[in-house]
């Protein structure tokens, strides 16, 4: 059964430190020294807990004058998952493109600004982009491919006059999307309970 941005809609209540500036990313089949290297990171020390990586972001991008990010990384089944809080370059295409070779990179961003971004990239190929706040504009190569699940998830287009506009589930869905496309569920205790392999990277 496909989950849906209801399913999500812990995420901004139980962790706010994190909820409004994120970028979450799913990497198949490299594992987090992998995921460092083709980024051209730098290993960190790893850090338990999303709160921790939270406070360690902001404390990096300060001593490092907002010149790299922190990511924390933990395998979950054949996939990478990547945390960036405050962060964005799992949607950045001149990072996630070729970072995505010979395999699958599944991203979504948001940030206090109301920006949002999913993206979805295999082997080095835009197959998917939009803001999740609009998702009636996408591009890539398969646009359309999963238009049928993305209203499914609750992904709100111009057209559905049912639903409510004051409520704003675009971030959550992002969350349920990446989990049909990998079947990995993000959950209250992964991100409480997890010790995270950490690097910083050169923001672009």
């Amino acid at each position: 059964m496909t989950r849906t941005a209801a399913d999500y809609a812990w995420f901004e209540d139980d962790f706010p430190d994190i909820a409004e500036a994120y970028c979450f990313t799913l990497v198949r089949g490299l594992s987090p020294t992998e995921v460092t290297a083709r980024l051209g990171g730098r290993p960190e020390a790893p850090l338990r807990g999303v709160t921790a990586v939270v406070d360690a972001a902001f404390a990096q991008y300060d001593l490092e004058a907002g010149d790299r990010q922190l990511i924390a990384m933990v395998p979950v089944g054949d996939w990478t998952l990547l945390i960036e809080p405050n962060g964005y370059l799992g949607v950045t295409e001149e990072q996630a493109l070729p970072a995505s070779a010979g395999t699958s990179w599944i991203s979504h961003f948001t940030n206090i600004n109301a920006l949002s971004t999913f993206l979805r990239a295999e082997d080095g190929v835009l197959r998917l982009c939009f803001d999740p706040v609009f998702p009636e504009d996408r591009w890539g190569t398969a646009p359309d491919e999963l238009l049928g699940v993305m209203e499914q998830i609750g992904f709100h287009f111009d057209d559905d006059d049912d639903d409510d506009p004051e409520t704003d589930l675009s971030a959550p869905a992002g969350f349920a999307l990446a989990e049909h496309l990998t079947g990995v569920a993000v959950t209250p205790a992964l991100l409480r309970d997890t010790t995270f392999t950490c690097a910083t990277v050169r923001i672009p």
